[in-house]
């Protein structure tokens, strides 16, 4: 077999790499190289490849080290069982990759995950030798490495000490579906993994007596994906498992992929993706739970089997359900009244209670600051607008919902 290029190597494992969704850049700190030394930066732009929460494009190279794997996950199409090509990058390679990919203002960091090769720990270590040489080497650009659940604690320490975000993969929502599908993978030692880089990053964030931190561990944090669609889990299960580990670890982010049908994957799996509007609305749920004071039990209801509403948004479906709380004042409501409110997203919250200070605002006040006043018009009253029976309109539904194009077959 005629040995393969380093372009052959980067097609290869740049495109194995498109099914993990857990590559955001946020919540680094910001460093870069205008100072003449060192090379790269957390704060530039370039290529899109993932966003950080303002809204600014991070390039980054995401790659696997390599698609080989001894695991057999019925969802991957990586597995030990799958036809696939494989490939595997030196750290020499990625090393080189990187510092050239940035010379050539292509990227801003690198996101590296890979499949595991002869042992947790083996793979692990590759992954941190690459990490540390390109710090070794100047580099000051964002790094994310994918930790391997079951590498020894002191590998997982030197992974933080270099990256600036370690995650983990729970893969699937639920323990039957992680034993079930991908039988070589455990649960409780995935979150233990979790909990570790949690213990660890708070020890490294400790103050000592002279007032000191031990030093910079994953400073971005740590995160994971969840893969929907695969297994039977409703999105109340879903969302209740990322409920959990947002608390119980720290997560910056919990992510959300839809399943994809692969290669020869497995009878056990679907034969069809789910609808990515689902995957959507999970996301919308998300921040619902973690920025708008929301509780599980509002967004998904037991009448929906457990499942979001795919036509209208998590917020609009419980403002819908819930009319009595509406309208809401926008001159005088509280903050948490506001926030539930469709159509106001926490930046414009904020801007309502600053402003109502200075004087009564009406709707196109809100509309300058940025609120989507179409949404929000039949459940706020402002100075101008009284909704009056517009809340009790039997239609009032059917005015959000987009009119689907008929298939002809």
């Amino acid at each position: 077999m005629a040995r393969m290029t380093i372009q052959d190597k980067l097609a290869l494992l740049s495109d194995a790499a498109k099914y993990d969704a857990s590559c955001a850049s946020s919540g680094t700190s910001k460093r870069g190289s205008r100072d003449g030394k060192g090379l790269g930066s957390t704060t530039g732009s370039g290529i899109c490849h993932a966003y950080a929460p303002d809204g600014r494009c991070i390039s980054l190279l995401k790659i696997l080290m390599t698609n080989y794997c001894i695991y057999d996950c019925a969802y991957c199409v990586n597995r030990a069982s799958s036809n696939v090509a494989r490939a595997r990058f030196t750290v020499d390679e990625v090393v080189w990759l990187t510092t050239e990919f940035y010379r050539r203002n292509y990227i801003e960091g690198l996101f590296l995950s890979s499949g595991i090769i002869k042992s947790s720990d083996y793979t692990m270590e590759q992954m941190v030798l690459i990490a540390e040489k390109l710090r070794a080497q100047g580099f000051r650009g964002y790094v994310h490495l994918k930790t391997i659940p079951d590498a020894s604690p002191e590998l997982v320490e030197r992974a933080g000490l270099a990256a600036d975000r370690l995650s983990i993969n729970i893969e699937l929502p639920t323990d039957a579906s992680i034993k079930a599908y991908a039988p070589e993978k455990d649960a409780r030692s995935i979150r233990a993994a979790m909990g570790k880089v949690r213990l660890t990053g708070e020890d490294y964030a400790d103050r000592s007596h002279t007032g000191r931190r031990r030093g910079r561990f994953a400073p971005a944090g740590q995160s994971t994906q969840m893969i929907v669609g695969a297994d039977g889990s409703n999105d109340a299960t879903i969302l209740g498992n990322a409920d959990r580990l947002y608390g119980a670890y720290g997560l910056k982010r919990v992510y959300y992929s839809a399943f994809s049908p692969i290669p020869d994957s497995s009878a056990v799996l679907p034969l069809v993706d789910p609808p990515l509007m689902r995957e959507h609305r999970l996301y919308q749920a998300d921040w619902l739970l973690r920025f708008y004071g929301f509780e599980l039990s509002e967004i998904v209801s037991r009448d929906s089997a457990g499942m979001l509403d795919l036509d209208v948004d998590p917020k609009l479906a419980w403002a819908l359900a819930n009319r009595d709380r509406f309208p809401v004042d926008v001159n005088r409501a509280p903050k948490d009244a506001l926030l539930r409110v469709p159509g106001f997203g926490t930046k414009i919250v904020d801007r309502i209670i600053k402003a109502r200070r200075s004087g009564s605002l009406g709707l196109e006040d809100i509309r300058r600051m940025g609120g989507r006043v179409k949404q929000a018009r039949p459940f706020v009253v402002t100075k101008d607008h009284h909704p009056k029976a517009t809340l009790d309109a039997a239609d009032l539904r059917a005015r959000f919902v987009k009119p689907k194009q008929m298939e002809l077959f």
